[in-house]
């Protein structure tokens, strides 16, 4: 048996392959029934745990191209945060109100879906 981690839209999943040995050459063969069919289990995803603060999340399930701010960097309301692309659409995340950099949790190219944490402000 091996385990191999595979990522399905997004959502990594551990899973585990039995190798089957024999000749499938033959179009008689019927497959033996498997044992049991188990729901696979999202794999640890080595993201950071947010800090306290108010958390700026993803408006949609898409894919981060820039991230505009740092670690410190303080920002006015209307501020562009981040560039989010979803559907083939960059999408603007600015800033509600003016604030603080406490810590960025995502980077470019990481895929998010709704509600997930890009940063924590203050």
């Amino acid at each position: 048996m091996k385990k191999y981690v595979v990522t399905v839209n997004g959502n990594r999943y551990e899973v585990e392959v039995d190798e089957v040995k024999g000749d499938f050459s033959s179009s008689a063969h019927v497959a033996a029934p498997v044992e049991k069919q188990v729901s696979p289990k999202p794999a640890a995803t080595p993201k950071a745990a947010p800090k306290a603060g108010e958390k700026i999340e993803a408006p949609m399930p898409g894919t981060i191209l820039k991230v505009n701010v740092k670690e410190g960097d303080s920002f006015k309301a209307g501020d562009v945060l981040f560039i989010l692309e979803a559907m083939k659409m960059e999408n603007e995340i600015k800033a509600q109100k003016d604030g603080k950099v406490v810590q960025v949790i995502t980077s470019p190219s990481s895929q998010v879906n709704t509600g997930d944490a890009l940063a924590v402000i203050e």
